[in-house]
């Protein structure tokens, strides 16, 4: 099921868009700016991995630290 912007579909209107372009093209930008569930799935496990990298670099990070300055 679609959805349409209905400020973007007065603005076409209003701009002199025939009425079945206008609510093509609202639907259409509408479709594109929405992430799906599959996207979401995807940006989760990547923040997953990120924050791995990111403890594993400050874990190693003190472990430099430490044998620097303290053994």
């Amino acid at each position: 099921m679609s959805t349409m912007n209905i400020e973007v579909y007065n603005a076409f209107k209003k701009a002199g868009v025939p009425d079945e372009q206008a609510v093509a093209a609202a639907k259409a930008i509408v479709d594109e700016s929405l992430a799906s569930k599959s996207d979401i799935q995807i940006l989760k496990a990547e923040m997953l991995l990120l924050k791995w990298m990111v403890a594993f670099n400050l874990a190693f990070t003190m472990a430099i630290v430490y044998k620097l300055f303290f053994a």
